[in-house]
């Protein structure tokens, strides 16, 4: 199993020949209500050993640093970062309880996208306020076509990356419900990371030129410091429940391995 899928499931996302082009970004449908974070409090998961990006204040929250370290490739890549704070509106904290008051404590999964559009109009999404649940939206980071990664969330919190989802995996189906208003999902346990599509591929097509090998080196940089198993890597087409989604399109999953490996 590679990505938490089967090789063949892998061998599709390459190619696509059929089905629904992804949308930018699935809406949460998450809740971020003070009543609701009152009553379940956030979950601190596993610390990931990565340089922590300089959030401003009231940004960072008031919590041990999730990222601690590094971890390094023989090849000694180390991409470039910046810093592009979400609103506060756009993530939330990680519950140690859903929404029926039962106890949650779910592995860290991570879950590959892809923007669709910009890499500049995925950022000023995530800085508008969003005070509806349904229109909050976020990924913990984001890698440019230069590689250049982008912070988004603080990793101890909660992007709003998927909508309705669910993480086959071996522990069974996981998926964990925030809002008794909608669907459960991924989120509380996820960690969100987003490729910026090409030119080519920022609209309804079922494939693009793919992504460049800056951005798959960096994307194997950020998740190496997770210290995810590579069974709990994953993608976003692969987590919804929807059938609407279907990035990263184009996503050459044998290249990420290889560079992943060299961790």
């Amino acid at each position: 199993m590679i990505l938490g899928l089967s090789r063949g499931a892998i061998a599709k996302i390459a190619s696509w020949s059929s089905g629904v082009p992804p949308i930018l970004i699935s809406q949460s449908n998450e809740d971020s209500s003070a009543s609701a974070q009152s009553i379940r409090q956030p979950v601190m998961l596993r610390g990931m050993p990565l340089p922590e990006p300089p959030f401003p204040e009231p940004i960072l929250p008031g919590a041990t640093p999730f990222w601690a370290g590094t971890t390094t490739s023989p090849s000694g890549y180390v991409p470039r970062q910046e810093s592009a704070p979400a609103h506060p509106t756009n993530y939330g904290e990680r519950f140690t309880q859903d929404a029926n008051g039962r106890p949650v404590s779910n592995d860290l999964i991570v879950v590959i996208h892809e923007t669709v559009g910009s890499a500049s109009s995925a950022i000023n999404t995530f800085q508008t306020p969003h005070p509806r649940d349904e229109d909050q939206v976020s990924y913990h980071s984001l890698i440019k076509r230069d590689g250049t990664v982008v912070y988004i969330v603080p990793p101890e919190m909660r992007a709003f990356g998927a909508g309705s989802s669910v993480f086959e995996g071996a522990n069974g189906s996981e998926t964990v419900q925030t809002n008794p208003a909608f669907a459960s999902s991924v989120n509380n346990f996820a960690y969100h990371t987003s490729l910026e599509s090409p030119a080519d591929g920022r609209g309804n097509s079922r494939g693009h030129s793919g992504y460049t090998e800056a951005q798959y080196q960096s994307l194997a940089w950020v998740i190496a410091q997770t210290h995810v198993p590579d069974q709990r890597i994953t993608t976003h087409q692969a987590v919804d429940r929807s059938g609407t989604r279907r990035d990263p399109r184009s996503f050459n999953a044998q290249r990420f391995i290889e560079l992943l490996n060299t961790y």
